[in-house]
């Protein structure tokens, strides 16, 4: 019976007959040519005939060798397909996955898809990099930062995008507020309150404005801050309304939130700079699960 040629054996003949010649597949492997000679005549040994028809000036297949050229194509093929999944699972068995991201999806719609994470993949930790701005977090990703980044879409991406659903933006609003009475409140009617807003450096700052200038209007403000819970808890302490992505409103302050009458939203992208690695897939399914999906056309995207 007749030794099974090798995978190495078959991509070594192969690289001589698409060269045409020894000298140009040596190069081309980075072998030496008597090395070369020597593993084409292995395979032709295994084979139990010649393959190669030394020519003066170059190489060609013989009969058997055009016989064997599609299958053995295919084999190497099917061979490196194989080496590429089981690279790819093994990246999901150790290392890091490191996300971009801002830090009110960080501590909102991404915490549990952070421990679903954990839980399916124990062995592969997250590095998370936090930027406060959509500016920054895609500067960074271009610059190199991060497998993929969750974030607003960005702007002039040439890179993979993929949307994961719509963040909503509800209303925390002081105790006793009259608007309390109602299921949903219109931000038309918060016009002459004094607000709890968010410093400039912090992204949410821009929805704020945007949706209350969209509303007719440009909101006072009585307190600024960087956090979004401690925006959450001075409106719900009386200070003055606050809007707040509904993922980040803490569970306690629920009595204080209403939906705004006219439903607003951002959109929840990931992105990354070429193609996404098996980690990125990997989590970006987990994603799909927990992102807030309502629909666009219900919405006011910023």
């Amino acid at each position: 019976m007749a030794m099974l040629p090798s995978v190495r054996h078959l991509s070594y003949w192969l690289a001589v007959i698409e060269e045409q010649s020894f000298t140009a597949a040596a190069q081309r492997l980075r072998i030496s040519q008597p090395a070369l000679s020597r593993q084409v005549r292995e395979l032709e040994r295994q084979i139990g005939g010649e393959l190669v028809e030394r020519l003066p000036r170059g190489a060609r297949p013989t009969a058997a060798g055009r016989a064997l050229l599609p299958e053995a194509r295919a084999a190497v093929a099917a061979a490196e397909r194989a080496a590429r999944v089981a690279r790819e699972t093994l990246e999901l068995e150790a290392g890091d996955l490191e996300l971009a991201t801002l830090p009110t999806l960080a501590a909102g719609s991404l915490l549990p898809c952070i421990r679903q994470w954990h839980d399916e993949h124990p062995t592969i930790s997250i590095h998370l990099r936090e930027y406060s701005v959509r500016s920054m977090l895609q500067e960074s990703v271009f610059a190199g930062v991060g497998d993929l980044a969750i974030g607003t879409r960005p702007r002039l991406w040439l890179g993979p995008i993929e949307s994961l659903g719509w963040e909503e933006y509800v209303v925390v609003l002081p105790p006793n507020d009259v608007l309390l009475s109602a299921d949903r409140v219109a931000l038309e009617d918060l016009r002459e309150r004094k607000w709890v807003l968010y410093d400039r450096r912090q992204g949410l700052s821009e929805v704020v404005l945007a949706a209350c200038a969209r509303a007719g209007f440009q909101p006072s403000g009585v307190v600024e801050t960087m956090q979004v819970e401690a925006a959450a808890r001075f409106a719900a302490a009386g200070l003055g309304p606050a809007l707040v992505p509904v993922n980040n409103v803490p569970s306690d302050l629920a009595p204080a939130v209403r939906r705004l009458a006219v439903p607003l939203g951002t959109e929840v992208v990931a992105y990354t700079r070429s193609s996404w690695s098996p980690a990125a897939e990997a989590f970006m399914t987990i994603a799909r699960r927990y992102v807030s999906a309502i629909e666009p056309e219900d919405t006011i995207p910023l």
